[in-house]
């Protein structure tokens, strides 16, 4: 397989890459054939994941400018994936051109892509680094230059924490990150699940088995599993819900059912 210039030295054009399959979904060029075909297979799976990745990202949106009409302008989005339209950055600059934004991921399209979409700004910064090795994350020179961490933080954890296994010990990866923020950072989160939506267990299974064969699995939690990502924070207002349903705002009254699949909530440490 020809190796596009964009593509970094070293990854394997053989097997799908979350963050590119995530890429097609969205509509995005920087993806393979083989990420394109798990793709495709996940939505036979589990069809509407496209739908469901569009309301993730607008449920993204809506929440930074949440945090920054809360006051917050610093945001760390780890598992942030390859920029499209309507990334953090933009939103949190549009609403406060002041705001700081680091990113961070550790697949190696997204951290070049990032680094390109970024160049010249004093403002924003890709962090190459792990969710699972959150000391990495917080040690890391961007974060260290745009982060003041003595002031209230946006972390958002988007889509990523379903493509950790409980072996991986995410909730113990967030308690540290959580532990290092000043009361009153946000932390805004959203995860794959079946329990609440209109697709059924089986289906959930068949997807999961689509991304057995990606850089990394999906895991389906329930409601209670993903509510324990938010020890020590505060829900705020309407609670861990289907992304559109939190705080909408738009008219549409002809979504797809199947958008109501998983969960979104923000949390507010005390």
């Amino acid at each position: 397989m020809e190796r596009p210039a964009w593509a970094p030295q070293g990854i394997d054009l053989s097997v799908p890459s979350v963050s590119r399959i995530y890429d097609y979904y969205l509509g995005g060029s920087h993806n393979f054939e083989v990420d394109r075909e798990a793709g495709r297979r996940a939505i036979e799976a589990f069809p509407g994941l496209p739908k469901i990745m569009q309301a993730n990202r607008a449920f993204m949106r809506r929440s930074v400018r949440f945090a920054v009409d809360q006051g917050i302008t610093q945001f760390l989005d780890i598992g942030s994936g390859i920029p499209t339209f309507g990334n953090v950055h933009e939103v949190a600059h549009a609403a406060d051109p002041g705001a700081h934004v680091v990113y961070v991921d550790h697949d190696p399209v997204a951290v070049a892509h990032s680094r390109a979409v970024l160049e010249g700004r004093d403002n924003a910064a890709i962090v190459a680094a792990d969710l699972r090795t959150p000391r990495d994350i917080l040690d890391s020179e961007e974060v260290r230059r745009l982060i003041d961490l003595d002031r209230p933080v946006a972390l958002l954890l988007v889509a990523v924490l379903h493509f950790l296994e409980d072996a991986d010990e995410p909730a113990k990866a967030v308690a540290e990150l959580r532990d290092a923020l000043a009361p009153g950072s946000l932390l805004v989160v959203t995860h794959a699940s079946v329990e609440g939506g209109p697709r059924r267990p089986e289906e959930g299974e068949k997807v999961e088995n689509v991304y057995r064969s990606a850089s990394s699995p999906l895991i389906m939690r329930s409601r209670a599993e993903v509510e324990r990502f938010f020890d020590g924070f505060d829900l705020v207002e309407p609670g861990l819900v289907s992304a559109p349903l939190w705080r909408p705002s738009g008219t549409d009254d002809e979504l797809d059912p199947v958008v109501f699949s998983g969960f979104a909530g923000v949390g507010r440490k005390a």
